[in-house]
């Protein structure tokens, strides 16, 4: 006789087993997802042609085999926001979040998701290490890689003071620019060991630090490893030995070129100081410009360029050392992505892994005499970026349409098919940007319906503390500010915008004042053509079309 209870429970199981074998083949079936972010690259690679001496092998072949967009920017060209906005999708003057706050603070991000959490409520094993969120959250990771404290450095340390304050900077860079900050003023050889003079003339070795703690260097072949390479051995190594069932984002944060520029020598002598060629720099090109009239002169940019040329008063000497630490320090950033690229290959995932690199902001190499981020032109917010997707009809060419970092949120939901709510608080919330996913599928490439421009936000940030909601970190950064409440919109309207097409490049600062560049016809923005009555329809055009993203 036929059990036909036992008939009931074998066809359950049966069901249930064929549904766990769907769900296990759906999980299969998603992309894993390597990001690497690097800090402070602006286009220099060979691969999208910004300084014809840069060394970066690994770049080029990701770019090579992947989606090159040479016309991608960031939407503020500082690490904090720029990073707030990636991670959350949402624009920088729609957070108000033009400084230093952390994202889970910031009045309105803290209520958005990133795509980290998201990946986690999708199903995916999230690994992390490096600098990725500017203020990392452990919770969003499955696991961490080595811990924050370390990503910069090491820094050179020089003595104690009369006072008893410990003397940071390295100790070969003359002053006044070695008095910038311990970050930003310093750059030299590992083997250049830091040292202070003592009242008899003698030059007395310190050392290389890390906060109090020592960071051990013999020789560039004996010392401790440099954190980009703990990071990039870390990834490696979760490369080789993730066994799970469940697809994974891994996020690498690569803090090179990020100041200060300390690498072993073997990346300098690759660029003899007597060989460098200086970016093309008109003479006067500040004139034209309305920068100034909106920034003070101790703006961080404007006040490192005029220091670093009187620390070396002779010939560029200053701006040349200075790019030389910085091509040396690309070159060794391009091989530790070269590492997690390797061990991507040879691992199982290699077919089945979108890979997405791209920079925070660019960096201004004395162009305008300006050095630093920040600023509204063409090296400041220019980034690289690469996609890579495992698709029969990925394209390989390089994009030219203008498109930004906020971007790549809607790209990582199109292509691992990621389903949630966006919000914290359940409230109705969309993203900013617009999935890239038709630039990298060659047959649809015609269906991109982002807008035809970027816009990048510069704060003009506070001088002084509005009460209730924050303050100025930084007397020589007015953006370096940390809110911790809600800003109105006429304090939007009080920061400087600059909006790029593939033409054209459109400033507009908080006093109404203006630039214009045809970017096809001069690249390196020489000539504004702000005040040629003949562009007024254009300008007026491209002024709209910024307007519209701030409504």
């Amino acid at each position: 006789m036929i059990n036909i209870h036992r008939i009931f429970i074998l066809t359950i199981g049966l069901g249930l087993l064929i549904i766990h074998k769907i769900n296990a083949q759906e999980k299969e079936s998603k992309p894993n997802v390597l990001l690497i972010m690097v800090d402070d690259l602006n286009d220099y690679q060979g691969a999208f042609g910004g300084h014809p001496q840069a060394l970066t092998p690994n770049i080029d072949r990701l770019a090579e085999t992947g989606t090159r967009f040479n016309n991608a920017h960031t939407n503020v060209p500082v690490c904090s926001p720029s990073r707030n906005s990636l991670f959350t999708g949402i624009y920088p003057h729609k957070s108000r979040d033009f400084g230093w706050t952390p994202h889970f603070k910031q009045h309105v991000l803290k209520n958005h998701k990133t795509f980290i959490e998201l990946f986690k409520e999708n199903g995916y094993k999230t690994f992390g290490t490096g600098k990725l969120l500017h203020t990392n959250v452990r919770s969003y990771w499955d696991a961490w890689g080595v811990p924050e404290h370390i990503n910069y450095g090491p820094h050179a340390y020089s003595g104690i003071d009369k006072k008893g304050k410990r003397l940071m900077g390295h100790s070969s860079v003359p002053e006044p620019f070695r008095s910038i900050n311990v970050v930003d003023g310093s750059f030299a050889p590992l083997s250049d060991t830091p040292s202070i003079i003592d009242s008899l003339g003698n030059r007395i070795e310190t050392g290389w630090t890390y906060g109090k703690k020592a960071y051990r260097y013999k020789s560039d072949e004996d010392r401790d490893l440099m954190p980009d390479e703990q990071h990039a051995l870390w990834i490696a190594e979760k490369l080789s030995s993730y066994k799970a069932n469940a697809p994974f984002f891994m996020g690498v944060g690569f803090v090179n070129p990020h100041t200060p520029l300390y690498v072993p020598k073997k990346y300098f002598d690759k660029f003899p100081l007597e060989e460098i060629v200086l970016p093309k720099i008109k003479e006067g090109d500040i004139n034209d410009t309305n920068y100034r009239n909106v920034y003070p002169d101790t703006e961080m940019g404007i006040s490192y360029f005029q220091k670093l040329k009187q620390a070396y008063p002779n010939d560029n000497e200053g701006l040349k050392r200075f790019l030389q630490a910085y091509l040396a320090c690309i070159n060794f950033m391009d091989e530790q992505v070269g590492v997690v690229l390797d061990a991507l290959e040879k691992s199982k995932f290699k077919d089945n892994t979108i890979i997405i690199l791209a920079s925070d902001h660019g960096w201004q190499m004395g162009e305008k005499d300006y050095l630093y981020k920040n600023s509204p032109w063409e090296r400041s917010t220019r980034i690289p970026l690469i996609i890579k997707a495992p698709l029969k009809k990925a394209s390989k060419k390089a994009v030219t349409h203008p498109v930004s970092l906020i971007d790549i949120f809607p790209t990582l939901i199109d292509f691992c098919q990621l389903e949630g709510v966006l919000t914290k608080n359940n409230k109705t919330s969309k993203l900013d940007g617009v999935s890239l996913k038709p630039f990298v599928q060659k047959s649809n490439t015609k269906n991109w319906k982002g807008p035809k421009g970027v816009l990048t936000v510069l704060g003009a940030g506070i001088n002084k503390p509005i009460e209730g909601l924050g303050y100025s970190r930084n007397k020589g950064a007015l953006w370096h500010i940390e809110i911790n409440g809600d800003l109105d919109q006429d304090f939007v309207k009080k920061q400087n915008y600059t909006y790029r097409t593939k033409k054209w490049r459109y400033i507009l600062y908080n006093d109404g004042s203006e630039e214009l560049y045809n970017i096809v016809k001069d690249p390196n923005e020489w000539l504004n053509l702000e005040s040629y009555r003949k562009y007024n329809r254009i300008k007026n055009k491209l002024k709209t079309q910024l307007l519209t993203h701030l409504n």
